[in-house]
């Protein structure tokens, strides 16, 4: 039986979550170290994985298992986390600590999680794009088995009115295999707690509805497991994940007779056996994964926009429909001064974001205020001053990185808008930057945000010039070159990869070597019908018709440019993403 060693990472918050880890007992000669990092259940922990590592016998890799926060030996209330997304970073940081402290590659790893920890690594996959070399989905919760009709609506409703609270799992031990050993240690085990908190159960539920939906997404090489009679889990959509994953290679095994708990099943070698034939294959060949290099030609999000970018029949119903619904956006016009800006500007415009930005109600009284209060809180624009915050956090990120290594920090955004988030973290009081260049196409965005820097009396450090953020040349010959560039709300606007690539190319040939990129993307909305129907955009009033970009397929863009991505932030919903990304060598 192989040793493990007891070790504890600080994840993202500085949290101390404890792990389990199981050295290689005989590494691939000359080859990379390689690991597999185990997921357990909910309610769970690493000493109920900690089987798999012998009966796996894949005794050449590292392997890796935790408790997850709020779990076993990990610190945090029983069963609660700050939210389900708060899980999925912590997997992103325990993966990048395994690189670090370990010294073993994502590219060189594979995951293999079960029930909630399943749902964890397939929104991991989703929301961070990591170069994982396999992915191995045991029985994914994506859809709890409640019983009590309309649970779901019902706890919302109370989270709404009591706040965060905590309900106790109804799932008996004999329900989730039919191995007696495996339910007599559940029984007898006192680090599995029952409660699980109400914000960590519905944001497993929604992330889940997310990424079943977009599984087109994941290009992970995958493989799921599917317990045939499973008591906890529905079925079905499981299977809609499978039929919408993107990945290249993918498999599904239905095991006929098996409970929820698969890989703790009394006849659980008919599983251990196929993730360990996957895994071996996985390894034996080098890292697999979708080019998206043409997506703005052909592929899912392609096909979303044509589809949103096609006018609806003239008066068919759905016609009908949209046509009201803009009319009530003229008459909201009248009423909200959030709408009217947009209405006028365009509701992607500089000065549209700005406006969502200072999040201060205004209208033409009591009414226009209350239906402006409506407008900013819009799930897409909440997700707007989400992704403020987190360029704040990363721009200050890069800045500290900057200065530790000698080098200075001289900031270019190339479309800065009005330029007020760039200014707020790089300008601002106890800003770091050395000089802050900020570049907009819009000669009305160059003026609200020259009037800005005057405002926060940035003068000194700050100037603003009218700029093609597509022109290769110009931002490569950009001076002093920059040390920070940023990209904040633009490629999400260009469906064209070709158009980007010309970007992300001036500001590699711009940025040195050891300099630092911060980049958005957007690979959902939930409200994409709604945009390209009804909102206008500033390019002449046409519709706001958006191609959603993977975030794989952002990152590759920002990788063949000849940068790295070291961090990333996605905010609560999955509509926004901030990456922080380093200049490399050739």
């Amino acid at each position: 039986m192989r040793e493990a060693q007891e070790r504890y990472f600080a994840t993202f918050d500085d949290t101390e979550l404890f792990y389990r880890h199981w050295p290689a007992q005989a590494p691939a000669d000359g080859g990379p170290r390689r690991a597999i990092v185990l997921l357990h259940r909910g309610h769970e922990h690493s000493g109920r994985v900690a089987h798999l590592v012998d009966e796996l016998n894949l005794t050449e890799y590292d392997v890796f298992a935790w408790d997850a926060r709020g779990n076993g030996r990990s610190p945090g209330e029983r069963g609660d986390a700050p939210g389900f997304e708060a899980l999925v970073r912590d997997l992103d940081r325990f993966v990048a600590h395994i690189g670090g402290k370990h010294g073993i590659a994502v590219e060189d790893t594979a995951v293999v999680a079960q029930s909630v920890g399943a749902v964890v690594a397939a929104t991991w996959a989703h929301d961070y794009a990591p170069r994982l070399r396999a992915l191995v989905l045991a029985s994914p919760a994506f859809k709890v088995k409640l019983y009590v009709p309309f649970a779901r609506a019902g706890l919302k409703l109370m989270q709404t009115l009591r706040g965060n609270f905590f309900v106790n799992s109804y799932v008996q031990p004999q329900w989730l295999t039919h191995d007696p050993e495996r339910v007599e240690s559940y029984r007898k085990d006192p680090l599995i707690t029952r409660p699980i908190s109400v914000r960590v159960l519905l944001g497993l539920y929604e992330a889940a509805d997310r990424i079943v939906a977009d599984a087109q997404a994941i290009t992970v090489p995958t493989q799921l497991l599917v317990s045939g009679s499973d008591f906890v889990v529905h079925r079905g959509p499981q299977d809609r994940f499978y039929e919408n994953l993107g990945a290249l290679i993918k498999e599904r095994h239905l095991l006929d007779g098996f409970y929820h708990d698969t890989l703790g099943e009394k006849g659980r070698a008919a599983a251990v056996n196929r993730i360990r034939s996957f895994l071996q294959a996985r390894f034996a060949e080098p890292l697999r994964r979708a080019d998206l290099a043409d997506a703005h030609r052909s592929g899912p999000s392609f096909e979303e926009s044509e589809k949103l970018s096609w006018p609806p029949q003239r008066w068919s119903l759905a016609d009908l429909r949209w046509r009201f619904v803009r009319a009530g956006l003229r008459f909201g016009g009248k009423l909200s001064e959030g709408i009217k800006l947009g209405l006028d500007t365009g509701f992607d415009s500089g000065s549209s974001l700005d406006y969502v930005y200072r999040n201060q109600a205004r209208g033409a009284g009591p009414l226009g205020r209350m239906v402006d209060r409506n407008y900013l809180d819009a799930i897409g624009w909440r997700g707007i001053r989400v992704r403020r915050t987190h360029l704040h956090e990363l721009l200050r990120e890069a800045m500290r990185r900057l200065r530790a290594a000698g080098l200075p920090v001289h900031a270019i955004d190339i479309a800065a808008g009005h330029g007020r988030y760039a200014l707020e973290a790089l300008a601002g009081e106890g800003a770091q930057a050395d000089s802050v260049r900020l570049r907009d196409y819009s000669e009305l965005n160059v003026d609200k945000g020259r009037a800005l820097i005057e405002q926060l009396g940035a003068g000194a450090l700050a100037r603003f010039d009218q700029g093609d953020a597509f022109d290769r040349e110009a931002l490569a010959a950009l001076d002093p070159r920059p040390t920070l560039a940023v990209v904040s709300g633009l490629y999400e606007l260009f469906p064209d990869n070709d158009q980007v690539r010309r970007s992300l190319e001036g500001l590699a040939a711009a940025v040195p070597e050891g300099g630092f990129l911060v980049y958005t993307g957007q690979p959902w909305h939930p409200q994409l019908e709604f945009i390209a129907r009804a909102l206008t955009s500033h390019r002449g009033g046409a519709a706001w018709v958006m191609r959603r970009r993977s975030q794989q397929e952002m990152d590759d863009l920002v990788r063949a440019a000849g940068f790295r991505k070291v961090e990333q932030r996605i905010d609560a919903f999955g509509i926004f993403t901030v990456s922080l990304a380093q200049r490399v060598g050739a």
